[in-house]
């Protein structure tokens, strides 16, 4: 065997930290454990008729070939009139781009956007893939704290602009916190991208996931300039359960998302023909079903916050979208039990799958530590008991 080292740059960043924690899941369920898991961002819910009777129609219709890049011009006309629709975004079909998933999408705008050395501004807590994909690109994410209710720093974000920075990323609702950035945040936020000249990521996979009545609002909406320098990405994964099919898009300027097409031409082609025409269905069928899943996701946001206020010690802020909870247990940091002493997020969350056979994930993978974070994509039995179990395993730690 040559003892010759791998790529010097898989030494730049770590695993995915939700991918780690959920393959730890699956080996501990294939040996017999049972762990309730409250660590996959995945709706429980399933794909809607309309997009399963549509894949199922592609299937039996031979439509398993290669598509074009950026995927069938029907569905780049169906993401056209949905973010017409939806957002207030006018796009042509060419400035559209169908990917294999959101997180595809993502990665090809940073490498698309980014030169060496460029600065990328990352607002925390951020999504655990943004950090790795600037630095795979070669350029280098700054971190930017946001205010204690997870809202954006627009002050801090802007005392962290340089000659070097290419871009920001941004997610709302966001993963982890649920926070929903408001309409007056994000145009702050476009004034300084039109004033620096820098791009936006916007990541709008969680946009139906929103509760108490409030809006979501796309960045590149605001204005022309605006609209010029947003990269608006989307996909099916959450709003239409459809995480398995791997399906996302990205849409922005032509010259945007032909560097972005060229880029998926040398990586993976397009995405899969089947999945795009399920795709269609999802988008031109009925939207009840996705409707059901966001009013019951309402009902479990609710409970999971009361069951958390009843745990001493934890402190949170209220999520208002998509399905997570970031729970403050820095209290616990420090203490042991049995010997095992919990020094960070981490270590307390490789207690609690031990211990409680409950999976949940660090906030450190996030860009915050002291927390954990709970995914309440579940139903709620597994969601009582695996909060019970929580609270029975930091009441050990002495």
């Amino acid at each position: 065997m040559s003892t010759k080292e791998l790529s010097r740059r898989l030494n730049s960043f770590g695993a995915s930290a939700t991918g780690v924690v959920h393959n730890k899941v699956n080996e501990l369920q294939r040996a017999g454990i049972p762990i309730l898991s409250l660590n996959v961002g995945e709706p429980d819910f399933d794909t809607p008729e309309t997009a399963k009777e549509a894949g199922i129609a592609a299937i039996r219709e031979g439509c398993t070939k290669y598509t074009s890049t950026n995927g069938y011009a029907a569905l780049r006309q169906a993401i056209a009139d949905k973010l017409l629709r939806d957002n207030g975004l006018k796009y042509d079909i060419n400035e559209i781009c169908v990917s294999t998933g959101a997180k595809q999408a993502i990665f090809e705008a940073v490498m698309a956007i980014c030169n060496e050395g460029d600065e990328v501004l990352i607002p925390v807590p951020s999504w655990v893939s943004y950090s790795a994909m600037v630095t795979i690109a070669g350029a280098v994410p700054v971190l930017i704290p946001s205010k204690p209710d997870y809202s954006l720093d627009i002050g801090r974000i802007e005392a962290s602009i340089t000659s070097r920075t290419r871009a920001i990323i941004i997610c709302s609702p966001n993963n982890p916190s649920g926070a929903v950035y408001s309409e007056e945040s994000l145009r702050a936020l476009a004034g300084l991208a039109i004033k620096y000249d820098f791009f936006v990521i916007s990541d709008e996979i969680y946009e139906k996931l929103i509760y108490d009545g409030l809006e979501h609002k796309s960045i590149a909406s605001f204005s022309r300039d605006a609209w010029e320098r947003t990269v608006t990405v989307n996909g099916f994964s959450k709003a239409y359960a459809m995480t398995g099919w791997r399906l996302g898009y990205a849409a922005a300027r032509k010259d945007i998302i032909k560097a972005m097409i060229k880029l998926q031409g040398q990586i993976t082609s397009c995405t899969s023909s089947i999945s795009q025409k399920a795709a269609v269905g999802a988008l031109c069928g009925s939207q009840s079903e996705m409707d059901e899943m966001v009013s019951e996701f309402k009902i479990r946001r609710d409970f999971v916050c009361e069951r958390a206020a009843r745990i001493p010690n934890v402190s949170f802020v209220k999520p208002h979208g998509a399905f997570y909870l970031l729970l403050d247990v820095s209290f616990y940091l420090g203490k042991s039990h049995e010997g095992k002493v919990i020094d960070s997020a981490v270590s307390l969350c490789e207690y609690l799958i031990d211990t409680a056979h409950v999976a949940v994930v660090p906030g450190d993978s996030f860009g915050v530590e002291g927390f954990i974070r709970i995914a309440y994509a579940n139903s709620m039995d597994v969601l009582s008991k695996a909060l019970d179990e929580i609270e029975k395993a930091l009441l050990l730690l002495e």
